[in-house]
């Protein structure tokens, strides 16, 4: 006869399972009522197959048994990771309030200026709004009254304001178009988003410019002096780097006017000081640009003097009339969204030591570096886990970056306003693994595996490069601040004449008209 605990295919029945996981403890009941069932009273005769039959039972026994150490040591591992990423949380949830929870008043000066100052009671940067209309205002820039004025020579120079509007299929709206959901009658439905563009509108004229340069340029040199003597005919205030005063300078005395900063506080200020940002060179000049403002971005003006020109869409022999046609207002411009990064180290006990946050215009990559291993990346979305990446490593990129490294690895080519981050992998060793488009409001973190055979390497926008050993983390998600770029003609006008004129899209020769037709 059969012991009652087991039904007549040999499975075991009745064991206490828990929603389809293992338990500990009852794994360790299942072990011993397996003992008990393998050990009857020996009694002559027993049957061959009984005999069989607790060896197999013998051998579940150890199964169980590793089973339940496995999942402990599971346990233990995926508390600390909770540990950790929570502590990460609240330290970005902290940051985010220092910065965002200030209630700004609109104040009246001297001369009846309006100070406008930020009406902000929660965290989210879409609830920016300007007392009247818009969707931003520079004044988010500052966050302290005596910050809204700067002293140059001697005269106290207030920052320009100004306000983003939407405005659809060419027609300039003040009023900010909300969308809206609508339930009537049972159906849902949204306000049209298609046709819609951003447009800047200063309130104040702006006074302060800052020129950045791509170094050791002849033709960029040139043009930077000539641009800075039409600036100086404007009346309005320059900024350079350190090393481009210093170039002017030796070549004429003349420029001894043109302003820079001496430190890092200097540095840290800028945009509190700064209208508007002037690159001349590619993108890679952009993006130096917008890794020297760690919060608000003042808007940028891109002229193309590089390779590719997917950022800069101004040609640099025409600047005097693009910049009176900027200075004058209202323009076209592409909010870019940037990536926030964290590295946690598995050492880390606590948050003190957590590293800096950076910011990234194009892309995060995490790569097998000098490794002859593949990388093992454990992929998490909002604590969901999404992947196990076995291959060269992962892109990481903002919409912007799609024409960049990511398109280099197989990944769409998405418009800049698109407000998505793309999940790009690159090499996988699976035929199935395609990229991936995630929303903007996720949370991802990307864990070496403990199991790796190597470590991995990351680094931002392609540089600060930096080792990720076994059990070390990237948390990303998206920066509440975006860099704001003018448009030549409108964000999806310049978009496209990028992609036909930067990478010849889809160019082929016109199927001739010649040859067999249907009848």
């Amino acid at each position: 006869m059969a012991p009652e605990n087991f039904n007549p295919n040999g499975n075991a029945s009745n064991l206490p399972w828990e929603d389809g996981f293992l338990d500990s403890l009852s794994i360790v009941n299942s072990e011993k009522a397996v003992k008990e069932v393998i050990q009857p009273p020996l009694v002559e005769g027993i049957d061959d197959h009984l005999v069989e039959f607790s060896e197999a039972m013998r051998t579940v026994s150890k199964v169980l048994r590793r089973a339940a150490e496995g999942k402990a040591s599971a346990q233990a591992e995926a508390s600390e990771w909770k540990r950790k990423y929570e502590l990460e949380r609240e330290r970005n949830r902290q940051l985010e309030n220092t910065e965002l929870n200030s209630n700004y008043t609109v104040e009246k000066g001297d001369n009846s200026a309006d100070h406008l100052k930020l009406m902000s009671e929660t965290d989210e940067p879409s609830q920016f709004c300007n007392e009247k209309n818009g969707i931003y205002s520079h004044e988010v820039l500052r966050d302290r009254e005596h910050n809204a004025y700067s002293n140059v020579h001697g005269k106290l120079i207030r920052k320009a304001s100004f306000k983003l509007q939407w405005y659809c299929k060419g027609e300039k709206n003040d009023q900010h178009k909300h969308d809206i959901v609508s339930f009537e009658k049972g159906n849902i439905t949204t306000a049209e988003r298609s046709s819609k563009q951003i447009c800047l509108k200063w309130e104040s004229p702006p006074q302060t410019v800052l020129i950045l340069t791509k170094p050791n340029s002849t033709s960029v040199k040139v043009i930077c002096a000539e641009m800075v003597r039409w600036l100086k005919e404007k009346k309005l205030n320059i900024y350079v780097e350190p090393r481009v005063r210093t170039e002017l300078v030796t070549e004429s005395a003349y420029y001894d006017f043109v302003q820079t900063w001496k430190d890092d506080d200097g540095f840290l200020l800028l945009h509190e000081k700064v209208d508007l940002v002037v690159t001349l060179g590619g993108d890679g000049t952009v993006l130096w640009a917008a890794s020297m403002f760690k919060g608000p971005v003042p808007p940028i003006v891109p002229f193309s003097l590089g390779s590719l020109g997917f950022m800069t869409p101004f040609h640099s022999e025409q600047y005097k009339e693009c910049l009176k046609s900027i200075l004058q207002g209202p323009i076209s411009i592409t909010l870019r969204h940037r990536l926030q990064c964290h590295v946690i180290r598995e050492s880390a006990k606590t948050e003190d030591e957590t590293e800096e946050p950076i910011l990234v215009l194009n892309e995060v990559t995490i790569d097998r570096g000098i490794s002859s291993f593949l990388t093992n990346l454990e992929c998490y979305c909002d604590n969901s886990f999404v992947t196990c990446v076995q291959g060269d490593g992962l892109i990481l990129s903002t919409t912007s970056g799609s024409t960049a490294y990511s398109l280099a690895a197989g990944g769409s080519m998405v418009h800049p306003q698109v407000p998505g981050i793309l999940f790009t992998p690159i090499c996988p060793h699976s035929l199935s693994f395609r990229p991936l488009i995630l929303p903007e409001y996720v949370t991802l973190r990307i864990q070496v595996a403990l199991n790796s055979r190597g470590p991995a390497w990351v680094s931002f926008d392609g540089k600060d490069r930096k080792q990720l050993s076994q059990g070390d983390a990237l948390v990303c998600s998206m920066s509440i601040w975006p860099v704001p770029t003018a448009c030549r003609g409108d964000s999806t006008n310049d978009f496209l004449h990028s992609i036909h004129e930067g990478l010849h899209w889809n160019l082929r020769k016109t199927q001739s008209g010649d040859g067999p037709r249907d009848s």
